[in-house]
């Protein structure tokens, strides 16, 4: 018992380092899509050549997650997770060149193809959560996860910072110095990327495992993948089309910079004690809770278009989003073993992205057709999903444990 203890304990030292690392790395990566979301549905509107089109620019950079995600988990399962970050890394800086060019060139194709690198850059930077859990003991993994997201509070400061800073520098090419000086962000989070301490997996772990076909069909993995669709897409719905209903109701580019800056801050701050929640109270139960104020954000968003009821919705959206996205991956880490682990994620990022990514065209036309309301309210159902999800798989395993004799969870 004291040799496996003192064998957590050694895993866990190099994965506090790793931590620490790709916490701040999740930091500089974030600030790219920060400054995506935070720009992106208002160059639409004004390079697109109809308004309906606004977020498109947004919708392509969720393409490129969902394409990002699969050939990120193929080069880490080959090759190291550190390469793949570094190639992730390179698609970021091509982001901000292209981006700086297209606002320069007045190009909306080019400006969307930066934002699909942009994508793809967010796809590496998804992974960094699951690289953080990796060699760390089982108690160690939910918090190593949380404190690597935590690293994004500082890109909800950065990136809209870095917008507010940047933006006016080359009139009247508005935002086309903020993707040049994103470009340098993510030069600067490459050179720390190559420090981590992530080396190629050994041969027995790119043959070794399960079919992902018979991972995939657990009931655990399927509320997971469900809760974390959920949780990220109605999330990415209600975001993208916040900078550009701001500005329809009126309000200035700075109550919009405003808002997205303390909607990111919401989205990762609560990292900082999410791992400490999900020990105490379960995966499941964190995920529930981070459901239900996704669905209070939304009736905040029905309620008023102030200043004051979008800034106070962002944060409320952005705090579910944090429980239910972190939630659903430590239930993802739940559902497979150490040699499965690559394929497994990526196959989880690629239903979560690939599914939000074919949402999200819809939210400009949702938007300029419906209405703000409309945004808001259609967020509802798919919640009742996910706490549909989260209690059918409660109910089975207590099933499962009460023919086996134990006690089983709460949820």
């Amino acid at each position: 018992m004291n040799d496996v203890a003192a064998a957590d304990l050694s895993g866990d030292a190099l994965a506090r380092s790793n931590v620490k690392k790709l916490a701040v790395a999740q930091a500089l990566g974030g600030a790219n899509s920060a400054v995506i979301f935070a720009t992106g549905a208002i160059v639409g509107a004004t390079l697109a050549p109809s308004v309906a089109l606004a977020t498109v620019p947004i919708s392509v950079y969720v393409v490129g997650l969902a394409c990002g995600t699969l050939p990120v988990g193929m080069i880490s399962r080959s090759h190291g997770r550190r390469v793949a970050f570094l190639l992730g890394g390179g698609c970021g800086v091509l982001c901000g060149l292209l981006g700086a060019f297209a606002l320069l060139s007045g190009s909306f194709a080019l400006f969307c193809c930066a934002t699909f690198f942009g994508g793809l850059y967010g796809a590496a930077t998804q992974s960094y959560r699951f690289a953080a859990a990796d060699g760390a003991s089982a108690a160690y993994r939910p918090k190593a996860v949380s404190w690597v997201m935590a690293g994004g509070v500082f890109a909800g400061v950065l990136g809209p910072q870095l917008v507010q800073w940047t933006m006016d520098i080359w009139p009247p090419y508005l935002f086309a110095a903020s993707f040049a000086a994103q470009a340098v962000v993510a030069l600067i989070a490459m050179a720390l990327l190559s420090t981590v301490d992530a080396p190629k997996p050994a041969p027995a772990d790119l043959h070794g495992g399960r079919p992902l076909l018979e991972i995939a069909r657990q009931p655990r993995f399927i509320a997971a993948a469900i809760c974390g669709v959920v949780s990220y897409s109605m999330m990415n719905l209600v975001m993208t089309s916040a900078p550009l209903a701001m500005k329809m109701c009126g309000l200035s580019l700075s109550d919009s910079n405003f808002g997205i800056q303390w909607h990111v801050v919401a989205m990762y701050g609560p990292s900082f004690f999410t791992g400490s929640l999900i020990v105490r109270f379960g995966a499941s139960r964190v995920v529930a809770a981070g459901l239900v104020l996704e669905a209070i954000a939304a009736v905040i968003g029905l309620s008023g278009v102030t200043a004051m009821h979008f800034w106070v919705g962002l944060v409320v959206l952005g705090v579910g989003w944090n429980f239910g996205f972190i939630g659903a991956s430590a239930l993802v880490l739940e559902t497979h073993r150490p040699q499965e682990r690559n394929k497994v994620q990526a196959f989880n990022d690629f239903l979560v992205f690939g599914v939000m990514a074919a949402g999200s065209f819809s939210s400009g036309q949702l938007l300029a057709s419906f209405g703000w309301s409309t945004v808001n309210a259609v967020v509802f159902p798919p919640v009742l999903l996910g706490l549909a999800m989260l209690a059918l798989t409660g109910f089975v395993r207590r099933r499962a444990a009460q023919r086996a004799g134990m006690p089983g969870p709460a949820i």
